[in-house]
Formats: structure tokens, sequence, C-alpha cells
């Protein structure tokens, strides 16, 4: 697999700041709230990075996950949100919810999740992602938390995947355009 790499972008050692800075901000900004916090993780991506992120963050927190993509099987979104795994809580306009997010690339997924989560009743929803692409927007989204801002280039570790492989290498990288060519034919 680190042969497929063609840059590291973010290390270990960078991601574990990242993630520190990020769970002393959400302590801050939640430190007056008398409300349930909810880190509301999007699977899968979300996963390693919400791990890391709750084991860092000192006032209660409770977890969860909502299964939703915009992805076919290749790596361009088709621009239609699925939600594949619904939040279903009874408790919504006592929460705050943080949706816990690997990358934001056009933000469609999360401005849509964050309008579907606010109907549905939440009391307040804000948004965390450890990368962003703002160079691939395709809707007025700015999240608010993030770790890193990144080029327009096809990432993967730490979490995020090309056809389910790399999730496990604990750094971002680039991965080698020749590997994944031919994904939208």
């Amino acid at each position: 697999m680190l042969n497929d790499i063609s840059k590291i972008l973010l290390t270990e050692e960078k991601i574990d700041a990242l993630t520190t800075k990020i769970a002393q901000q959400i302590d801050k900004d939640y430190s007056n709230r008398e409300k349930k916090l909810l880190l509301l993780g999007i699977l899968k991506g979300s996963v390693v990075f919400m791990s890391d992120l709750i084991k860092k963050i000192k006032r209660p927190v409770e977890i969860d996950f909502m299964k939703v993509s915009s992805y076919g099987a290749g790596t361009e979104t088709t621009g239609k949100i699925n939600i594949i795994l619904d939040l279903h809580r009874t408790d919504l306009k006592e929460t705050d919810i943080i949706i816990i997010e690997d990358i934001i690339d056009s933000g469609r997924t999360l401005s849509y999740l964050v309008e579907y989560l606010k109907l549905s009743g939440a009391s307040s929803v804000k948004t965390c992602t450890l990368l962003d692409k703002p160079s691939r927007r395709q809707v007025e989204f700015t999240p608010d938390y993030v770790g890193a801002e990144i080029p327009d280039e096809f990432v993967v570790g730490y979490g995020l995947d090309f056809a389910e492989r790399y999730r496990t290498l604990p750094f971002v990288g680039i991965l080698k355009p020749e590997v994944y060519a031919n994904a939208n034919d």
C-alpha cells in the first residue's frame, strides 16, 4: 500500500496536534451548554478521526452514527444524497449535534445533513471535519471545525479509503493517480 502513495500530507504527529486543537475548541465552545452533546460520525471514513477526537474532549459526549453516500462506485460524487443509516433519537430537542466527517469536498452532503437534522428538531447542529477541500465546493458551505485545508488531490489513510483500501494507514497521503485512473470507467 505504501508504494501507492505519492506524498504524505499529514503525519501521525500533525493529525494528533489537529485533533487536540479541535477537541480543545469544542470543550471551550460547549463549556456553558446544558444540552447533551452528540458527536454524530458519518460512516465509514470518520470513525478513526472521531475515535481520536472523543478521547480528547473533556466534557461528556454521546456518540452515534449515520451512513450517508453521495458517491457511486468511482471517485466522483453523484450529487444525490442517500441516507443509508439514519439517526433515530427521541431527545433531539435537548441535544446539540456536531457532525463528524473525515473530508468535505463538494459540501453537498454536510449541507444537506445540517438542514435535515435541524428540521428533525436538533437543538443545534455544527460540523467538524479533519480535512477540507474548499476548491471542490459545489454549494455554499463552511464547516465549523476544520483540522486542515488540503489541495484538490485524492487522499487516503486515517480512515479515508479508495475501494475500501488504505483506511488503516496512520497518516493522510496522496494516492498516485495510476491507482484510481480507471475507477470512473
